[in-house]
């Protein structure tokens, strides 16, 4: 029986992670790479999140060679949960090469902020926001689709 009610609880749990069309997002606020803080507000239409290296990497691929604003154009901020990285690994090497990016990361050191967004291993979700409610979630696994939904989405 108690096994029973835990997987219920276990359950219940993550549905309360699932995001629905048309619910609010909760504003927060996030240092990038050059450790100037962002705060989701109703202007961001699109939130893409990785949760993992893969994921992450995914979304450079798809910006390679794209002009400094491109994200900006299109409203859109990248949230990368780099909680499970060492800290000497990201201090030493990862933020340095995140640096030299031409868009900005909004990083989740503490996994404060990612877990509320269901984006799977090596994969980015898309979140498509309207006034800071979500009007469509997507889910790319391959550079060159999110390359192309992210040229259809110019402001």
């Amino acid at each position: 029986m108690k096994a029973a009610a835990l997987l219920l609880l276990c359950l219940l749990s993550t549905a309360v992670l699932a995001l629905e069309p048309g619910e609010r997002l909760a504003p927060w606020t996030l240092l990038d790479q050059h450790d100037v803080p962002y705060t989701l507000n109703d202007e961001t239409r699109i939130l893409l999140v990785a949760r993992d290296m893969d994921g992450a990497k995914l979304v450079n691929a798809a910006l390679e060679g794209k002009p400094k604003g491109y994200l900006d154009e299109r409203q859109a901020v990248f949230l990368a949960d780099i909680s499970r990285m060492p800290s000497v690994i990201a201090t030493l090497f990862a933020l340095p090469k995140m640096r030299d990016y031409n868009y900005r990361i909004l990083l989740d050191r503490d996994a404060r902020i990612a877990p509320h967004y269901p984006a799977g291993e090596g994969e980015v979700l898309w979140l498509q926001l309207e006034d800071g409610r979500l009007v469509e979630q997507r889910v790319f696994r391959e550079a060159e689709a999110l390359e192309q939904a992210l040229a259809a989405k110019r402001h």
